[in-house]
This record gives structure tokens, C-alpha cells and sequence, in this order.
């Protein structure tokens, strides 16, 4: 008998899950299909969620816009799935779990594992890359263009999948592509896992994303499993992600296709010995963090024209307005300086968002502020945060002009689906930072 289908609230989101099993705590990131009541109907899939419920208490959930969880309008982002991530484990009072990252939940469970390692104990990706199309210095996956011209296809055919053709049969895999009633069972399931139109921005959001430039900030226990077959992540594409983040293992399985298919027993051992014997390890002090600094333009100026006094009254308003930004959008102050503001969040688009909240702010006040994005590894020292990201953000504020955000490429990779507009800067040397920057504009 499947478990119920519970649900946790992640901001206005009702998210649903089901836990199976005991022992170590394993959250499950699916990929683009699942549904927690047909998901337990297809043998092939229940196996998947029962076999690791024999040795751990897995929480699988569906994705916000999937399966059983609310579909709000536009594209969730990873902030918002990683969120959902950190909902499901508090509504199931798992303190810390492993994280298993499946196909494109892989990307979500990256961003979790780097921005909360107090809330991981390992992570473990099977049938994922970090990002989905093809770039000049990452050879997997098809181009951006060939990936909306597939699109383009599936939306003029209605929606309809070719399960003879040779990519669906490589994707099935032996076994299960020549089975009529998994095949049966299989389109019900992308059918009721999300709407056309969620497909369609999902698939979207996913060409967009690349996540590599955060994976060097994983700092817990990573299993990379890699099926030889595999025509989505080959041996090749999985040892490239495992080479990015520190210390991760890659254990190669024999099989064909994207999917468990016939590899399912064993993945489940190698699984079975990473969860019952990978140690408690003590959590990292570094850490996955979006830095925003604000700077304001022209200060000198002002205090020469308001005097010592009015100038002071002014500052504390700024301040103040900034800090209900901060505390609207879940930033945490770390400095003020001078004129200068430091704060973090953890994710990149609600950092983007609280600049241009304080920016307008700003202005509504008769002064004019500059800020810079940055996402990237820092380190808590007692109140304060190290790291080159810190001083990178600092360097990009220092690039913008008045009434200027500008963000780094990293932190436009992440805002996938969020709506943010960004407009290109250039490559920039950044002052005590190796290597040219890309910088972005927030339209």
C-alpha cells in the first residue's frame, strides 16, 4: 500500500510528498515526471522509491508545477525548488538528509547541497548534468537552438511521443522499450506529471541553466553514478561533473538508457552502501551564498551641500529603508561602512530583486545608489563572511553607474525563470580578481 500524500507549504506553495521507510533520512529530487499517486502504480518506478525506503526513510515529493503539487503561473526557479527542498524536510523534521539528484533534479540538488550544508549529509546524482545544451567548453547535449527547434517540434505534433523512434528507443533503454504496458503506463504519467505549457517552460528554464560555476562550493560527501549507456549523461559528461565539485566519487554502472531500467538492482546496492556507510560528517563552515553590496553615488557631494547633521539624518533613513528590504526579502546584513551596504541571501534572485528594491528606495529619498551581484562560496567568521565572492560583488558595485545593478554571469545562470531581464556589459577586469568577468545589467 503506497504511503499518504502529505503536503508542506513552501511560501504560497503547497508542495506534495510521501515518506517511505527508516533510517537515514534520503530526499529524493526527481526528475521531470512524477506524480506521488501514479508514480507507485508503474512497477518500475514504485521499485525505485521502495528499494531505498529498505534501508532509509525517503522523502520523494513532486516539484512546484508537477504531479500533485500547486502549479503557480510562471517558471519556478531553482531558488523556488530548493526552497521547496528545505520545506518538505522541515514538514517531515528531517534535520539533515542525503540528497539525491535525479536527471534534472540534479541541478536543484547541487544548489541545495552548496547553500546548506548544514542540512546535507551527502549528495548523490544519478542521470545529471550541470547544464542541459551544448557551449563552446561543454561538448554534451545539443545547442540551444537545436534544443528549441525539438521544442517547436513537440508543440506542433501535439504533444505526442514517437516511442519507435531510435532516440526514445536509446532513451528507454533494453527491456522497457519494448514493453507495451510500461510504454502504456509511461505516457499517463508525462501526461499527468505536468501541463503542456509547463512543459514547455520547464524545458525552457533547463536550457538555460549551468549550474558549474557553483559546484566547487559543494563541500559534503558526493556520489556521482554513471550509467555506460546512458545517451543523457555518458561516462564522459558524468566524470566532467564529478571533476567540478571537491573529493566527489564516480561509480560507473553497465546498462543502456536514461531511465534505471534494468541497472535498478544495482544502483540500489551502490546506494544502499553509500547511505548505510558514508559517516556523519561535521558541517562546513563554507558555504553557497549570494552577496549584494550597495554603495552610494556621489555621498561626498551631498554631505557638502546638507552639512554633518542633515547628512547623518538622511544616512539613518537609507538605512533603515534598506533594512526593511533586507528583512521583505530575506537578506541578512553583514556590514555597513561608511555609506556602503553587505548583505547575503541564499538565493540569487531574491538578491537581485532586493537591490532594485533598495535602489527605487534610494532614489525616493533624493540620493542615488549603485550595487553589484555576486554569487559564490564564502566562509562565516563569527559574524563575518570571507571569501573572494564578497570581494568580487564589491568590484562589480564598483563598475555600475548611478541607479545601476550589475550582476555577475554566475548569478544570471541561477535566475533561470524568474523574469529578471539582464543586459550585457561586457568582460570587465575586476580589481584583485584573476581572470575578465561577464557583467550584466538588471533591465
Amino acid at each position: 500500500m503506497a504511503p499518504p500524500v502529505l503536503y508542506a507549504k513552501s511560501g504560497d506553495v503547497h508542495v506534495a510528498y510521501t515518506v517511505r521507510g527508516s533510517g537515514p533520512d534520503l530526499v529524493w529530487c526527481p526528475g521531470s515526471l512524477s506524480h506521488q499517486e501514479l508514480w507507485p502504480q508503474i512497477p518500475e518506478f514504485a521499485r525505485l522509491v521502495d528499494g531505498p525506503a529498505q534501508f532509509a526513510r525517503v522523502l520523494f515529493f513532486d516539484k512546484r508545477g508537477t504531479g500533485m503539487s500547486d502549479r503557480p503561473a510562471g517558471i519556478p526557479t531553482l531558488e523556488e525548488r530548493i526552497d521547496d527542498i528545505r520545506a518538505v524536510m522541515d514538514a517531515a523534521q528531517s534535520g539533515r538528509a542525503h540528497i539525491f539528484g535525479v536527471s534534472e533534479g540534479g541541478s536543484m540538488a547541487c544548489l541545495f547541497a552548496a547553500t546548506y550544508p548544514e542540512r546535507t549529509r551527502s549528495l548523490i546524482l544519478y542521470g545529471t548534468r550541470p547544464r542541459w545544451t551544448r557551449a563552446p567548453d561543454y561538448p554534451w547535449g545539443p545547442t540551444a537552438e537545436e534544443a528549441e527547434a525539438s521544442l517547436q517540434g513537440t508543440i506542433a505534433d501535439g504533444f505526442k511521443t514517437d516511442y519507435t523512434s531510435d532516440f526514445m528507443r536509446k532513451w528507454l533503454g533494453p527491456g522497457l522499450r519494448d514493453d507495451a504496458e510500461f510504454i502504456e503506463h509511461f505516457e499517463r504519467l508525462r501526461r499527468m506529471s505536468a501541463t503542456p505549457a509547463a512543459r514547455v517552460a520547464l524545458s525552457r528554464m533547463n536550457n538555460l541553466i549551468d549550474v558549474r560555476p557553483i559546484l566547487p562550493s559543494i563541500r559534503v560527501p558526493t556520489l556521482v553514478i554513471a550509467k555506460v549507456g546512458d545517451p543523457l549523461t555518458p561516462p564522459g559528461c558524468a566524470k566532467d561533473l564529478a571533476s567540478r565539485i571537491p573529493d566527489a566519487r564516480v561509480v560507473e554502472v553497465p546498462g543502456e538508457g536514461h531511465l534505471v531500467g534494468e541497472s535498478g538492482p544495482e544502483i540500489m546496492r551502490i546506494l544502499r552502501e553509500w547511505v548505510t556507510e558514508v559517516t556523519e560528517t561535521i558541517p562546513s563552515k563554507r558555504f553557497l551564498a549570494t552577496i549584494l553590496f550597495v554603495d552610494l553615488v556621489r555621498s561626498t557631494e551631498r554631505v557638502a551641500q546638507l552639512g554633518d547633521g542633515a547628512w547623518r539624518d538622511l544616512l539613518a533613513r537609507y538605512y533603515a529603508e534598506a533594512r526593511r528590504e533586507l528583512a521583505i526579502y530575506g537578506g541578512v546584513e553583514v556590514d555597513t561602512a561608511g555609506d556602503g551596504l553587505l548583505a547575503h541571501f541564499d538565493g540569487p534572485g531574491r538578491a537581485v530583486k532586493c537591490a532594485g528594491a533598495i535602489e527605487r528606495a534610494v532614489r525616493g529619498l533624493g540620493l542615488e545608489a549603485r550595487a553589484g551581484v555576486h554569487t559564490g562560496e564564502v566562509e562565516r567568521d563569527q559574524g563575518a563572511l570571507r571569501g573572494i565572492a564578497v570581494h568580487t560583488a564589491a568590484r562589480i558595485a564598483a563598475q555600475a553607474g548611478a541607479n545601476e545593478i550589475l550582476v555577475s554571469s554566475t548569478v544570471r545562470d541561477l535566475v533561470a525563470g524568474s523574469g529578471l531581464v539582464f543586459l550585457d556589459r561586457g568582460a570587465h577586469e575586476l580589481k584583485g580578481i584573476e581572470g575578465p568577468r561577464q557583467l550584466l545589467a538588471v533591465g
